[in-house]
């Protein structure tokens, strides 16, 4: 049996919502099987302010892979798609983070799980709380209801219409 995982996509580059079609598809294929994928979300840049807005979801999946696997696992997808290094925060093709893997606390050098930014971040929880409102953070014990309502960020974050995503077209 799986390990269950939240990882949120963005896209701010191209084709947004094509970019997190085409992502969303490649997973299974990484050995992560996507189980129900949020709503897409237009959201305000935050951190780095002058770029295009982002286009932005949350998959709700299963994977065998340790953590360090995945994250090699949505590294190669993001490369795959074109993703270079550029500015921290800064606009890009593809972002894929890990948000939650099953209950654990994962703190590396190379990866923090949950996402450390998680609980600061509308984008991710807007999309995380119409999956699993009621997830707990293995940390602070807080629901993503109670991330959600006591964050500080105020940026936009609106419900683009009905998307049809890759796992949906069958």
């Amino acid at each position: 049996m799986g390990k269950r995982v939240f990882l949120s996509l963005g896209s701010n580059q191209g084709n947004r919502v094509a970019n997190l079609q085409w992502a969303l598809g490649r997973l299974p294929g990484a050995g992560v099987r996507v189980e129900r994928i949020s709503s897409f979300y237009r959201t305000e840049p935050v951190d780095f302010l002058p770029q295009a807005w982002f286009i932005n979801c949350v998959a709700e999946a299963e994977t065998d892979l340790m953590p360090l696997q995945l994250l090699s696992a949505v590294e190669t997808i993001e490369r795959e798609i074109g993703r270079r290094a550029g500015p921290r925060f800064g606009p890009r093709r593809l972002d894929i983070d890990i948000l939650f893997y099953e209950n654990v606390i994962v703190r590396l050098t190379k990866l923090t799980i949950p996402h450390p930014r998680l609980p600061e971040r509308r984008f991710v929880l807007i999309p995380l709380a119409e999956l699993a409102p009621r997830l707990r953070h293995p940390g602070s014990q807080r629901t993503v209801l109670e991330m959600l309502a006591e964050t500080p960020d105020t940026s936009q974050v609106i419900r683009l219409k009905e998307t049809v995503h890759p796992c949906e077209e069958q």
